[in-house]
């Protein structure tokens, strides 16, 4: 078999949220646009054209949501084989710190991201720099995180969006933002590109 031929019927698939994808992740993955893993099986069920006949790689931070994504994906019986990345991305940089995982690992502690090479494949959301450090929406009633660079910062630019950095005072407390309205809940993934064999929606 080809390698093109092999990376149209296969399928590196990134389990996690859209916010730790984005700062690191193995090059040429599926990373997808989703917020929550809890979306996981909708997505899954919204994009079954997509993963029909192919070998899906699977993989995340530990393992855990590999294990519940393969077996739900699995028992929509379209894919030819589901593997996953057993220990997940962080046993892989244990291994393999220089490997094929590029950027940072987001972790769930207020470290947001641990570091095992110097590449940065994110950018500040406010002017487009190389950015990967994750703080807070500077909103008082906001939990969503933000890349902006230290300059824009410096500009008091630390909001999620336009309407956070409007209503930086207001403490009403919301689970998410106004501003994921603006986001599409489920996506609905390309063919992979006959040339590459990568969705158009894989992050690069």
């Amino acid at each position: 078999m080809t390698d093109e031929k092999k990376q149209k019927t296969a399928v590196l698939l990134d389990c996690r949220n859209f916010y730790e994808s984005r700062i690191g992740q193995f090059k040429g993955a599926l990373a997808p646009d989703i917020r929550k893993f809890s979306y996981f099986p909708e997505y899954v069920d919204k994009n079954l054209d997509y993963f029909k006949d192919k070998s899906v790689y699977m993989y995340c931070t530990g393992g855990i949501r590999c294990e519940r994504g393969s077996a739900y994906l699995k028992s929509k019986g379209v894919c030819k084989d589901v593997f996953q990345l057993h220990g997940g991305i962080h046993k892989y940089l244990q291994k393999y710190p220089d490997g094929y995982f590029r950027g940072k690992l987001f972790v769930f502690d207020d470290r947001y991201a641990i570091e095992f090479n110097e590449d940065v494949i994110s950018d500040c959301s406010y002017c487009g720099t190389p950015c990967d450090q994750y703080q807070p929406c500077s909103s008082q009633h906001c939990h969503q995180l933000v890349l902006s660079c230290s300059a824009c910062r410096l500009k008091d630019l630390t909001a999620c969006c336009a309407t956070c950095q409007k209503n930086e005072n207001d403490e009403t407390p919301m689970e998410e933002c106004r501003c994921t309205s603006s986001r599409e809940r489920i996506p609905l993934e390309n063919q992979p590109n006959i040339e590459t064999g990568v969705s158009d929606h894989a992050v690069q």
